[in-house]
C-alpha cells in the first residue's frame, strides 16, 4: 500500500527540527530511513532544493525554501508528484503561518509543535487519494517536474550525509541554485558605511606611512601593513556581509580579529578613541554579517 509515513519541518541553516507528524511505526528499515532523513536535514543547505533519496523500501523526499526544509517519508511505491504536492501544501501553509523572525530565533527543538496537527490532517488526507481527486490539481506539479526533475541522491550522497565528505559542498556547484540572503536592514546599511569608512581611513593612513618612509628611513614598513591589514578586513566584512560564503560566520570573525591586531599594533599612532572606534565598528559589522542569515536558495534559471 502507498501512503506517506512520516513528515518534518526543519530550519535550514542548523537542522534544528520545528514541526513533525506524530510517528507510531516500528519498522526496523523505517527507523533506519529515518535516521538518514535526520543526518540529512542538518545538511539541506549542501544539496538541491529538490530532491529523493531511495532507501530500499521507502522513499524520503525533501523541498526548501526561505531558509526552511520540509521533509518526508513515503513507501517507494508513492507517486512522485502527490509526494512533492504534499510537502509543497506544508511549505504554503507554513510560511504563512509564521513569519521569517520568529523562525529564525527559535532555540529549542519542535517550537512550532502545534504545527502537527496541519501536518497530521494532510497526511491523511495524501494517503486517501481518492479524496484527493477533486480537491487537489496536479497537472501544475506535473509540468514543474517534469521541467525540472527532483535530484536523484546516490548512495555516494548517502555517505556523505551520514558522515563527512571533503568534497560534499562543490559536488552540487551548478546543480543547487545559489543562496540568497535576508534584506538588509537599515542598521546593515549602516555598519557597511562605518565598515568602509574605517578601511578607507586605514588606506589613507597606510599611504602616508608609506610617504613616511620615503622621506626617512627611520620609520617602521610594520605600520604600512598594519594599516593595509585593516583596510582588507573592513572591506572583506563588507563582502561577507552582501554575499554568500561558506563558513561565513567564521571568516567575518576571523576579519574582526585581525582589525583588531591591526588596531593593537597602532597603539603608538591612535589614541584610545580612534582604536575603540575601530573595533567597535568591525564588532558591529561582524554582528550584522551574523543576524543576515541565508533564506534559501535564488531561483535557478538555466532549467
Amino acid at each position: 500500500m502507498s501512503m506517506v509515513l512520516f513528515a518534518s519541518v526543519v530550519r535550514v541553516g542548523d537542522g534544528l527540527p520545528l514541526s513533525a507528524s506524530t510517528d507510531y511505526e516500528q519498522d526496523k528499515e523505517l527507523q533506519e530511513t529515518k535516521r538518514h532523513l535526520k543526518g540529512l536535514s542538518k545538511k539541506l543547505s549542501q544539496f538541491p532544493d529538490r530532491c529523493t533519496l531511495r532507501t530500499g523500501p521507502y522513499n524520503v523526499n525533501f523541498t526548501s525554501s526561505l531558509g526552511v526544509g520540509y521533509l518526508m517519508v513515503c513507501t517507494a511505491n508513492y507517486p512522485n508528484v502527490l509526494a512533492f504536492c504534499f510537502l509543497d501544501e506544508l511549505q504554503k501553509e507554513f510560511i504563512v503561518t509564521y513569519d521569517t523572525k520568529r523562525i529564525r530565533s527559535a532555540v529549542r527543538p519542535y517550537s512550532f509543535i502545534e504545527f502537527d496537527t496541519f501536518i497530521q490532517k494532510t497526511k491523511q488526507r495524501y494517503n486517501s487519494p481518492r479524496s484527493l481527486s477533486t480537491k487537489i490539481n496536479l497537472a501544475d506539479m506535473q509540468t514543474e517536474i517534469k521541467l525540472r526533475p527532483p535530484y536523484q541522491l546516490s548512495p555516494e550522497d548517502l555517505r556523505s550525509i551520514n558522515g563527512f565528505s571533503v568534497h560534499a559542498a562543490s559536488k552540487y556547484k551548478g546543480i543547487a541554485p545559489t543562496q540568497i540572503l535576508e534584506p538588509v536592514t537599515l542598521s546593515g546599511i549602516v555598519s557597511c558605511v562605518l565598515s568602509v569608512l574605517c578601511g578607507g581611513l586605514n588606506l589613507l593612513r597606510g599611504v602616508h606611512a608609506i610617504e613616511s618612509i620615503l622621506q626617512n628611513d627611520d620609520e617602521d614598513f610594520n605600520y604600512v601593513i598594519a594599516f593595509f591589514l585593516g583596510t582588507a578586513a573592513c572591506l572583506y566584512q563588507c563582502y561577507l556581509f552582501a554575499y554568500f560564503s561558506v563558513w561565513r560566520n567564521s571568516k567575518s570573525f576571523l576579519a574582526f580579529a585581525l582589525i583588531c591586531l591591526s588596531n593593537m599594533y597602532l597603539y603608538e599612532l591612535r589614541n584610545m578613541w580612534q582604536i575603540l572606534f575601530h573595533v567597535a565598528v568591525g564588532a558591529f559589522m561582524t554582528l550584522q554579517i551574523r543576524l543576515r542569515q541565508p533564506l534559501g536558495k535564488a531561483p535557478d534559471y538555466n532549467v
